[in-house]
């Protein structure tokens, strides 16, 4: 065919990744939990068990930055706003959480066609929070009772069973073969 200048199997390979997996469609997958919001049913915490914490958790818009080098790869930070009740029975006390989830993922081939975007699971300290309070009570039990790390724990084990989840896995995975038999209509 005139008009076109062909390229090797491996430069096509890889811009076939540098077009198909950029920071628009990386974030629109993210974006699909963006402006979720769930509940957190009550938990019982601390010694004897005596306190009861719920929340209210709302996960906003994420914004992601790509790096090209030998592998793709993103930064993914996903911000988000917790309502934090913590029931002590004879008194409750609530906070305010702002906080950001920084996740990375990079870009694979796998056989037999298959784009993957592989999500590492977040640590604790992937996790950033930044916990107020309406009263010194509030201040002192989020000092003493370890608010700040219990907040980054469960939110680093509720992404990870995100991440984990057959839905999460199946969003992970693009068959290309499977696209390029639903696109291609012969000649």
């Amino acid at each position: 065919m005139q008009g076109h200048e062909y390229i090797s199997y491996e430069s096509f390979g890889r811009h076939f990744f540098e077009v198909a997996v950029t920071e628009e469609r990386v974030g629109a997958a993210f974006a699909a939990i963006a402006g979720n919001q769930f509940d957190m049913p009550p938990m019982v915490q601390g010694p004897g068990k005596i306190a009861k914490v719920s929340a209210n958790v709302t996960i906003k818009e994420p914004k992601v930055t790509r790096n090209v080098g030998d592998s793709i790869t993103f930064d993914i930070h996903i911000p988000l706003l917790i309502d934090l009740l913590i029931d002590l029975r004879i008194d409750k006390q609530r906070f305010q959480v702002d906080g950001d989830i920084a996740l990375s993922a990079t870009a694979r081939a796998a056989e037999p066609l298959l784009l993957i975007v592989d999500v590492a699971k977040p640590r604790p300290t992937d996790i950033t929070v930044h916990v107020t309070s309406k009263s010194i009570r509030g201040e002192l039990l989020r000092i003493v009772a370890g608010v700040d790390g219990e907040i980054r724990r469960f939110i680093a084990l509720y992404v990870n069973e995100e991440i984990d989840s057959p839905q999460s896995q199946a969003a992970q995975i693009i068959d290309v073969a499977e696209q390029l038999d639903q696109t291609w209509t012969g000649i």
